[in-house]
């Protein structure tokens, strides 16, 4: 038994005050004479004995009616030893996508929200986060509403993520008990480590299940061929195991173009549509099932593609690369030295310098302001090359510098198969094929990787992000490369990697980058908009095109258009990822650092029960009103 005003128990010692007037009382005795003495003395004896009696009854009486009175007015109570401790409660609430699953009574996020705010107690202060938000030593009446219209998040905070947060709202208090309350479906991709061993923060975990656990994904899709007059758009789609098959729909700006059956195998399913390959198509593909709703469409979009813009500069007209740079696929120009205006280098997306003899000095400092300025360079010496004159040009762009001459057939033999220059290229390694070979080539000292090599490890081709440096003259009397299978894709590749292509789509999970060939007017900016919504993305306008980023804008999924002063240019698709579509949970009771509990109601029940004080004062006031009734009922009917 505690006391709430323990102070008061000093009282006890008045009870010394009754005790004493009751030994130490002095009565005053008169003699009375009566003729039968022998018969009063008898009598006296009885009546003594009987008061005697009487006074220890009422000073006990007393005594215990002044005792109960005591403890009465110091507040008695019994309660836990830790009901009286400061406590700070802090709850993460899991608004991901997979909490959107359905349950008996809606979905559950939606349950989680109406049992938090009927448990939590009127005028208790916690905190409360979610994986978007966050609301500081607030009362469920402050957040009411904000609960209610609780939106779903692609983000999604994984165990050790989630108590690192949930240590920034507590106090530095060390006396206090620290509850953290985690509410949530508790998928797979939430594991992490371990929670850390802090006695004193003490995990409660409430674990949600949804009535429906089949779930149907689209995951994915991709162009796999693309042709003159069609292409092909393939979607991969993943579903639980007992599901067979589901309808998909694909729509171009909301009008449905065409439908198909998906028939899922182990799980997964392929499916093809064939689209018009001159056609801008702003895509949705669309089904419908009982789980998760947020992939149960996929946005993208194919634009007409802009052409990067290829500037050969050599000597004589070489018809290989005018065979690989079509006017189809390419925007192509051709100069000699004589004839260039180098003010037209920094237009250009892709410069190849073609059998030189040697480089210009003006037109070095053209060069390296357009590889400043995110332009991609080739360059491809001639069997008599000054390279003196290349090194000046290579040597302050890291790509290293040509030391020696070296006069003998050798054969290129190594390829870079993980190279990104032959990303897709390949389906798998070759190495039976005739290898091109070269008469004469230049030693190169470079921090550039290599790309293909010759037998002796020395490299033919070198080069990464935009810079390429050939050691060999590809004219026929020194290599028969124009003759291997290597040479379209290599220099298509480099002619088409020039200019960043813009993908289907992106994901809303990071940082995401894309090319706009467009040489904007001064102040003049791009802006991305769906609907009401608009921002600005970070954007390097170059001579030649605008870099975009995306990072923190936008949060919803959709296809949104990209805008000069409300001139359309182009369009970019972004969807949520499908890290929640796999509907596996942790198992947490193998988590045992911290509590389970069935349901949220039931976690509040128990910390109120740790919390409750039971009140004892009213009991002693009934058995102060017993003892003096006891005390009246001594004093009337006791002689």
């Amino acid at each position: 038994m505690q006391f709430k005003y323990p102070e008061l128990l000093w009282a006890f010692f008045l009870l010394l005050i009754p005790i004493f007037i009751h030994f130490f009382q002095l009565r005053r005795f008169e003699k009375t004479p009566f003729t039968n003495v022998k018969l009063l003395q008898k009598v006296i004896a009885e009546s003594r004995k009987s008061n005697t009696l009487k006074k220890w009854l009422l000073l006990f009486t007393r005594l215990s009616l002044f005792s109960v009175l005591i403890l009465a007015f110091a507040r008695p109570f019994l309660a836990n030893t830790t009901a009286l401790a400061e406590k700070e409660t802090v709850v993460y609430l899991d608004n991901s996508f997979s909490m959107w699953a359905r349950d008996v009574d809606g979905t559950l996020i939606h349950t989680a929200v109406q049992d938090l705010l009927k448990a939590i107690p009127p005028g208790k202060t916690f905190s409360l986060f979610t994986n978007s938000g966050e609301y500081k030593d607030v009362q469920a009446v402050d957040i009411h509403n904000d609960l209610l219209g609780i939106s779903p998040t692609p983000k999604q905070l994984n165990l050790e993520e989630i108590e690192l947060k949930a240590g920034t709202f507590f106090s530095k208090n060390e006396s206090s008990i620290k509850n953290l309350i985690i509410i949530s479906d508790f998928q797979n991709h939430m594991a992490s480590k371990a929670f850390n061993s802090d006695n004193n923060l003490k995990k409660h975990l409430v674990k949600l299940s949804g009535t429906e656990e089949a779930n149907i994904s689209l995951d994915s899709c991709f162009i796999t061929t693309s042709g003159t007059d069609n292409s092909d758009i393939s979607i991969l789609l993943s579903a639980s195991p007992n599901i067979g098959r589901t309808p998909v729909s694909l729509f171009n700006n909301e009008r449905l173009i065409a439908k198909t059956t998906a028939l899922f195998e182990n799980g997964k399913s392929q499916i093809t549509f064939t689209i018009p390959a001159n056609e801008m198509v702003l895509g949705k593909l669309e089904i419908t099932d009982k789980g998760l709703p947020y992939d149960n469409h996929l946005y993208f979009n194919i634009d007409e593609k802009d052409k990067p813009k290829v500037l050969i500069i050599e000597n004589s007209p070489s018809k290989f690369l005018q065979r690989i740079y079509t006017k189809d696929a390419f925007d192509l120009a051709s100069f000699s030295l004589k004839n260039l205006n180098y003010r037209d280098l920094e237009n250009q997306n892709l410069i190849i310098l073609n059998g030189l003899q040697d480089i210009p000095n003006p037109m070095i400092p053209s060069l390296r302001s357009f590889i400043t300025e995110g332009g991609s360079l080739v360059l491809i010496p001639s069997t008599n090359a000054d390279i003196v004159s290349y090194n000046q040009l290579l040597a302050p762009l890291d790509m290293g510098i040509f030391s020696e001459t070296i006069n003998s057939e050798t054969a290129i033999t190594q390829i870079a198969f993980s190279h990104p220059l032959y990303d897709q290229v390949f389906e798998k390694k070759v190495d039976n094929f005739q290898y091109p070979k070269v008469n004469q080539y230049f030693k190169l000292k470079s921090p550039l990787p290599n790309i293909l090599s010759y037998q002796n490890g020395d490299a033919f081709l070198a080069g990464n992000n935009g810079l390429y440096l050939y050691t060999a003259a590809l004219d026929l009397e020194n290599s028969n490369f124009q003759q291997s299978p290597l040479i379209v894709p290599t220099f298509y590749k480099m002619g088409i990697n020039s200019l960043k292509p813009s993908p289907l789509y992106f994901e809303l999970n990071g940082r995401a980058a894309m090319d706009i060939s467009r040489n904007l007017a001064k102040d003049h900016i791009l802006k991305v908009s769906k609907g009401d919504q608009e921002f600005i993305p970070q954007q390097r306008s170059l001579a030649n095109k605008v870099s975009l980023t995306f990072y923190e804008n936008p949060t919803e999924d959709g296809i949104y258009g990209i805008t000069e002063d409300g001139v359309p240019l182009k369009h970019v698709s972004f969807n949520y990822p499908r890290t929640e579509s796999e509907l596996l949970f942790m198992d947490v009771e193998q988590i045992n650092s911290a509590s389970q509990q069935s349901s949220i109601t039931t976690l509040f029940e128990a910390l109120q029960n740790d919390d409750r004080i039971t009140e004892l004062w009213k009991w002693f006031v009934i058995l102060a009103l017993f003892f003096l009734f006891m005390e009246v009922l001594l004093i009337k009917y006791i002689k």
